[in-house]
């Protein structure tokens, strides 16, 4: 049976899906030593998620620096806390690495983000908003892509909190977690359609058509 997709899902209807969480081990990252462990592991895994999470500023032109970079493997998630931890040599050489591909959404805006606290060479970074519309899926967020393809619903409750507090919630790791393992399962399923052509897009004016022609 083919997998149905559409070229824009819509929003009204992923409050209804069941939700995705990340169910594999998480592990917090707060002091530099910490890091080339993590790295370590990290660099030994076949492909990686990847994103970060920014303490919100509600003053206007006031900006934070990221607070968070969580990288995950299929099974387990980094949430390296950088507002502690700085970015490390370790860290860099994971930010720098040309071998594993790391899968992100908008990750100009992740990278630039991290550039304000060091700068560095972005290494084998894939954006899923680069490739998604390779089969005519239009939609560029996460929520969007996840409900489309998977037909689950990734929360957003914890975007707007406070990345900097002294221990994070349970609630903001799987957030984070969630995040960054959810572009690996988007990246392997979109590249197993485009191998396979294994779906049916339904285009939203087609839609729209087929309904205004059913109207007497």
């Amino acid at each position: 049976m083919k997998r149905v997709l559409h070229d824009k899902f819509d929003k009204r209807l992923i409050g209804s899906l069941p939700q995705a969480v990340f169910e594999g081990r998480i592990i917090v990252i707060t002091t530099a030593g910490e890091t080339a462990k993590a790295v370590d592991y990290l660099l030994s895994h076949d492909i990686l998620g990847f994103d970060t999470e920014t303490r919100p500023s509600f003053k206007k032109g006031h900006t934070n620096l990221v607070s968070l970079l969580q990288v995950s493997t299929h099974d387990t998630c980094f949430l390296f806390r950088l507002n502690l931890t700085g970015i490390t040599s370790d860290i860099l050489r994971l930010l720098e690495d040309k071998k594993i591909p790391k899968i992100g959404l908008s990750l100009h805006d992740d990278i630039m983000s991290l550039r304000k606290r060091i700068d560095f060479k972005p290494g084998n970074f894939i954006d899923l908003q680069d490739i998604v519309g390779s089969i005519g899926v239009e939609d560029l967020s996460l929520q969007k892509l996840y409900a489309n393809f998977f037909g689950k619903k990734i929360s957003k409750n914890q975007r707007l909190t406070n990345w900097e507090v002294d221990v994070l919630t349970d609630r903001q790791k799987v957030y984070a977690a969630t995040d960054a393992w959810c572009c690996i399962m988007l990246y392997e399923e979109l590249r197993k359609l485009q191998q396979s052509g294994d779906y049916e897009l339904i285009r939203t004016n087609t839609i729209q058509e087929d309904v205004q022609e059913s109207l007497p």
